[in-house]
């Protein structure tokens, strides 16, 4: 049986690998049926932090995949458990949609845009000049930056849009201070991914579409990682990244697949 094929658990990218904003990739009904037919643990570990554990089940339901919510991980609730591991009860201003305000209200913290402890930036489409111009204020005055995840775009229907790591930049760039971002690499994310799911590292295999945050991850936490070219990369950009995966795919539907091709082959 193929290495991969004899893996445990799986964590799985959502954006890029399963869909494509409303839109389900090819390939990914099938592979979830692998999923649960052979008994793999799976965790969707996604950097998106709009959406909740639940309103992801709900959208791939809606989809047409049954998948229970704590098959799910986002970079808000690795943000909310980071925040809560530095200083529980602290207040935040935040620039995000419910999926991380929700988090990190259930974590405890509270709302304050005049003094905060932290500013938490994640993705959103209510950014406006108005709340870069407070968030710079915080920064100035004392308050810690956070971002959600480093990405710079994510992946829909017709091309690409901006995330959190772009959304950052006007913040960072004013205040010349380095956020800190808790998401994909950031090895506090794997291991809290890991735990979850109940897996060791040399049992997990890690899918993703990006180079710089799923493939670099799995490499760092020394884990097999595949990536798909069905979101972020493309199969000419990997000659410009020092690392390589250990297997490129078009989609998770070549998973499933009786042999696959290897990357370092």
């Amino acid at each position: 049986m193929n290495p991969l094929h004899a893996k445990l658990g799986f964590l799985c990218d959502m954006d890029g690998v399963i869909y494509h904003g409303n839109r389900l990739l090819p390939g990914v009904e099938t592979f979830v049926r692998w999923l649960d037919e052979t008994g793999k643990k799976f965790l969707f570990l996604t950097n998106g932090s709009q959406l909740s554990p639940r309103e992801l089940s709900q959208k791939l339901a809606r989809l047409g995949l049954q998948v229970a919510e704590s098959h799910f991980y986002t970079s808000a609730l690795a943000t909310a458990a980071f925040l809560a591991s530095q200083k529980p009860g602290a207040t935040l201003y935040v620039i995000g949609d419910p999926g991380l305000i929700t988090a990190l209200y259930e974590a405890g913290f509270s709302m304050n845009d005049v003094n905060p402890d932290y500013v938490v930036v994640g993705e959103t489409r209510s950014y406006n000049f108005e709340k870069i111009e407070r968030a710079i204020r915080c920064v100035l005055r004392g308050a810690r930056l956070i971002g959600a995840n480093p990405d710079l775009t994510g992946p829909v229907e017709d091309g690409i849009v901006p995330a959190t790591g772009a959304l950052m930049a006007p913040i960072e760039l004013s205040t010349g201070v380095k956020a800190y971002y808790v998401g994909k690499p950031n090895p506090l994310m794997m291991r809290h991914a890991l735990r979850q799911l109940g897996c060791r590292r040399e049992d997990t295999a890690i899918i993703g579409d990006r180079m710089d945050t799923d493939i670099i991850a799995g490499i760092e936490s020394d884990m097999q990682s595949v990536l798909v070219l069905s979101g972020v990369a493309r199969r000419e950009d990997l000659p410009g990244f020092s690392w390589c995966p250990s297997y490129v795919l078009d989609g998770v539907g070549d998973i499933v697949l009786p042999e696959l091709p290897n990357a370092n082959s």
